[in-house]
């Protein structure tokens, strides 16, 4: 689980996620929807490189088919810009046909940088704005760049968001709670460090709804998607999962002393599955060991 960050935006009530919009916004002014969302996209899949002197860039590739919202960027941006298309190798594809939107003025380079938008490798090093900014714009613009929008192989709607920083995961987390009600906890992938956050069914059908409304700037695929899944209903033989039960130090340290699941089971009235994983995250380390708890359990 990722620790606090103290220097996270501080908490709000539900009421503030929908913030007013102000007329004639200047650049990259954050209360406004669109610009909001810019950054977010920005923060997740833009790139701001330093050159010499005053020399630099500000750049965003997608997919050719999502040229359309480097359009509106360009739009929103007074500053001069440009879009190229080009075709290449890539991973996925031998020929990946992408868009890329290249800004190179100073000072507009100056004011991302200075929202947090940090020069160089940045995966791990953003975070959500210090300033004051439209909440679920900014929100929906990290998931169209970095997240998922859509139904499961099993017709299951769902929303995901795939990052490397622990301070836009755990905002993630506590703004969907506050929406849906539905709490999360962030660890790294420990593959590859990453942070993998996913909401499906009624709590995905929220949240794509409160995100994606009505005439907002987004990705037309991902707006499509979120639309379709205010249809999804329940199926009657379907159960509801009960809210899963967080383990307390005490039982940690009694987990830890018996140092058997199929005992402390028996004990804490939890299945032994549950003890047996639960034994095995806290000598691993995966889960912070409780005070006072066995020495060298």
């Amino acid at each position: 689980m990722a620790e606090h960050d103290t220097n996270a935006p501080p908490p709000f009530e539900l009421g503030d996620v929908s913030p007013s919009t102000p007329t004639a916004p200047a650049f990259m002014d954050l209360q406004h929807p669109d610009y909001a969302y810019m950054f977010g996209f920005l923060q997740a899949d833009g790139h701001l490189a330093q050159g010499t002197g005053h020399k630099g860039r500000l750049t965003v590739e997608i997919s050719v088919r999502d040229i359309a919202v480097l359009r509106a960027f360009q739009r929103l941006t007074p500053y001069n810009s440009s879009i190229t298309e080009r075709v290449r190798a890539t991973n996925f594809s031998e020929k990946h046909h992408s868009a890329i939107w290249t800004l190179c003025d100073q000072e507009a380079r100056a004011t991302v940088n200075g929202l947090g938008l940090p020069y160089g490798r940045k995966s791990r090093r953003i975070a959500p704005p210090r300033v004051e900014f439209s909440r679920r714009d900014y929100l929906r613009g990290v998931i169209d760049a970095d997240g998922s929008v859509g139904h499961t192989g099993q017709g299951l709607p769902f929303v995901s968001l795939t990052t490397a920083s622990a301070a836009v995961g755990a905002y993630l987390c506590r703004y969907a709670k506050a929406v849906t009600g539905s709490a999360r906890q962030i660890g790294r992938n420990a593959r590859d460090g990453i942070y993998n956050v996913v909401y499906t069914k009624e709590a995905a059908v929220q949240l794509a709804g409160h995100l994606y409304y009505p005439g907002c700037l987004s990705l037309t695929r991902k707006q499509t998607a979120a639309t379709a899944l205010a249809s999804w209903e329940r199926p009657a033989d379907m159960p509801v999962r009960s809210p899963g039960r967080r383990w307390k130090p005490w039982e940690d340290r009694a987990l830890l002393a018996q140092d058997d699941a199929e005992t402390a089971a028996a004990e804490l009235g939890r299945s032994a599955a549950s003890c047996s994983v639960r034994l095995w995250r806290l000598k691993t380390g995966k889960v912070r060991r409780p005070e006072g708890g066995p020495a060298g359990a």
